[in-house]
């Protein structure tokens, strides 16, 4: 990834409000609840709506995703890691006298 990318991704994670990490449902929770307080038809009145920041807080979310969207997540557990915790824990200790299976 460039430098020029990271800078975009930096400043939409502050346009968002966001911290150095955030899921994907976070990045969404972030976009719905300053969509509320910017978008036109939620307007008070008295109060302008900014139409500037609606845009700003659009392209941060579909950078966001897109990056987010370019990640690839195993759905499957890698072989000989299936674990429950018990199995977990005879496989580490099962020979100690003191934490293994008692008999």
């Amino acid at each position: 990834m460039t430098r020029k990318e990271w800078q975009a991704i930096e400043e939409a994670r502050r346009v968002l409000s966001l911290g150095e990490k955030a899921t994907l449902a976070e990045i969404k929770e972030a976009y719905r609840r300053l969509s509320k307080e910017h978008h036109p038809d939620t307007r008070v009145e008295n109060t302008h709506p900014d139409d500037e920041m609606m845009y700003r807080l659009t392209a941060a979310y579909t950078l966001l995703v897109r990056y987010c969207e370019g990640f690839r997540f195993p759905l499957a557990p890698p072989a000989g890691d299936i674990y429950d915790a018990e199995d977990w824990w005879l496989d580490r200790f099962g020979q100690d006298p003191l934490w293994g299976r008692r008999r």
